[in-house]
């Protein structure tokens, strides 16, 4: 399919996921990067309380606790 009958079925409205190969499909800034970090033993059991608290995993605690101080940064 030529790009000028795509962009025509997208502008009439026409789903056209069928048409993608999402497989190459990217989030930029959203890829996951592994990093490691050492906390002391009492900051793991509070962690762990927490998250036991809230129903969630220590890893989601963390990142959700880093991206609350990263608005707060972002937003002065």
């Amino acid at each position: 399919m030529k790009a000028e009958e795509l962009d025509k079925k997208f502008d009439d409205g026409e789903d056209i996921i069928e048409y993608l190969d999402l497989s190459t499909l990217k989030r930029p800034e959203l890829e996951s990067e592994q990093v490691n970090i050492n906390f002391p033993h009492w900051m793991v059991k509070e962690l762990d309380k927490e998250a036991n608290r809230l129903g969630i995993e220590r890893q989601s605690l963390i990142k959700f606790w880093i991206s609350e101080r990263l608005d707060n940064l972002a937003t002065r």
